[in-house]
């Protein structure tokens, strides 16, 4: 809090109408055994004046950088709003919201949440919310397989899905004996194709669908939604949420569109915070909803005919009864879901597709950049939302360690993850970088790999 408004008269006067002496009184039914006499090397406290500038420090510390990377993670401008009205007691502490007498605010909150999302996605119903964009994938997974009619445990998965996903993806159904089948992709194009589901002789029960892909590659979405649904199988949308925003909704692909679609909202008012929390949102059709984990809340009329809301569909022993549950991984991102939904309000339908255009044109500006220098050419030919992955005639770990040292993260190597892809990294531009930006980044990568370039060859002695 920002300051402690009691003073030591305060406290004395309040114990003396307690009727106690002093304040560890109060917490006499802790055993002494419990307690902790003292913390060693607790430093002596701070004025407030002594601690802030201990922090501005700290900070300082880690540097500022001018960031490209994306990959899953996403830098974008959040209205001051978000913050302000997520700090408030109301948002910042709630419980989760069992008593619907109790928590009408919270209840409605959620939602307008899932109303948001359900129209952003184009399907019947949303929950809210999962614990990120991976697990949410997972959950997904699990669902299409338990309402599977043949009782299939398989899952076809692209390998232009996020490595990371497709890790956490396995951790979570690998031991239920789910198998993931992997798909390739088009080595020139980036994406899926959907010949290549011919070359898979195992039936299963799902196909996952990234749009845009890992490298931001933007899939055929329609001919691989069909073409699962033409095999008796579920089409399971990944999706970064503000690509919607000017892309086709899951829920109109193909000709019947997605049944699950899941991801991380991260992108929709949540800042990266050196890595987390984020939170995972799902939406499907009404047909599904008894499978799907998580909340839901529903909006009802009383006896007297006011709106009202309700936790609905599931009573809260579901969310606790361990293989019985409809999941156990499921976990509420309460204030992310907040920001999410205050971020969507605040900015509408139009203010989110001015954001998602201008990502996606401050992309393709820097690649317009970067592939004018001599040695960096773009990887795949598909279009791209606001990701690109490029080609580069010098290692991308050395030169993204060169760009570090000028204040840039240029990107993501992709090697470790795609031995095929060693010489490339994917770059990301959203609405926060200027033409300045662009000009930098453009510069010092020229600078980097010219003078790399016409460095002398090492001597090496045997």
């Amino acid at each position: 809090m920002p300051f402690i408004p009691h003073t030591a008269e305060d406290v004395a006067e309040m114990l003396d109408r307690i009727g106690v002496s002093r304040i560890d009184a109060l917490f006499d039914e802790i055993p002494a055994d419990l307690c902790c006499a003292e913390l060693p090397g607790l430093p002596e406290g701070l004025s407030e004046m002594a601690l802030q500038r201990l922090a501005h420090e700290r900070a300082e510390t880690d540097g500022h950088y001018l960031n490209f990377i994306g990959a899953g993670a996403y830098e974008h401008h959040i209205p001051a709003a978000v913050s302000q009205l997520i700090g408030r007691g109301e948002f910042y502490s709630a419980y989760t919201p069992y008593q619907a007498e109790a928590s009408q605010g919270t209840l409605q909150l959620i939602y307008e949440f899932q109303s948001m999302m359900a129209g952003l996605t184009g399907l019947d119903v949303a929950n809210a919310s999962l614990y990120d964009g991976a697990t949410a994938l997972a959950e997904a997974i699990l669902m299409a397989v338990r309402t599977h009619r043949a009782g299939v445990r398989r899952v076809w998965l692209p390998d232009s899905v996020h490595p990371r996903y497709r890790a956490v993806a396995a951790a979570a159904v690998g031991m239920q004996g789910i198998e993931l089948i992997p798909v390739p992709f088009d080595p020139d194009g980036g994406q899926t194709r959907p010949d290549a589901l011919d070359t898979l002789a195992e039936p299963a029960a799902a196909l996952v669908i990234p749009q845009p892909n890992y490298f931001g590659v933007l899939e055929p979405v329609d001919a691989l939604v069909d073409a699962a649904h033409a095999r008796g199988m579920l089409a399971i949308a990944l999706v970064n949420p503000m690509s919607l925003a000017i892309l086709k909704p899951p829920g109109q692909w193909g000709e019947a569109g997605a049944d699950i679609c899941v991801g991380d909202g991260q992108p929709l008012g949540v800042p990266l915070s050196s890595g987390g929390p984020h939170f995972g949102f799902m939406t499907c059709r009404e047909n599904l909803v008894r499978q799907m984990p998580g909340r839901i809340v529903g909006r009802t009329l009383d006896r007297d005919g006011a709106p009202g809301f309700v936790l609905t569909l599931q009573a809260r022993e579901q969310h606790i009864r361990r293989a019985k549950a409809t999941s156990n991984i499921c976990s509420n991102q309460g204030l992310m879901m907040v920001a999410a939904t205050l971020y969507m309000a605040l900015l509408g339908p139009r203010g989110l597709a001015e954001v998602a255009r201008a990502a996606h044109a401050s992309t393709r500006a820097l690649v317009e950049r970067l592939t004018a220098i001599e040695g960096v050419r773009r990887r795949f030919a598909a279009p791209f939302f606001h990701e690109a992955a490029l080609r580069l005639d010098r290692p991308p770990d050395d030169v993204l360690r060169a760009l570090r040292a000028q204040g840039i993260l240029g990107g993501q190597a992709l090697g470790a993850d795609y031995p095929g892809l060693a010489d490339c990294l994917i770059v990301c531009a959203t609405e926060t970088k200027t033409a300045g930006d662009l000009d930098r980044y453009a510069q010092q990568l020229q600078r980097i790999l010219s003078r790399r370039r016409e460095a002398p060859p090492c001597a090496y002695k045997s």
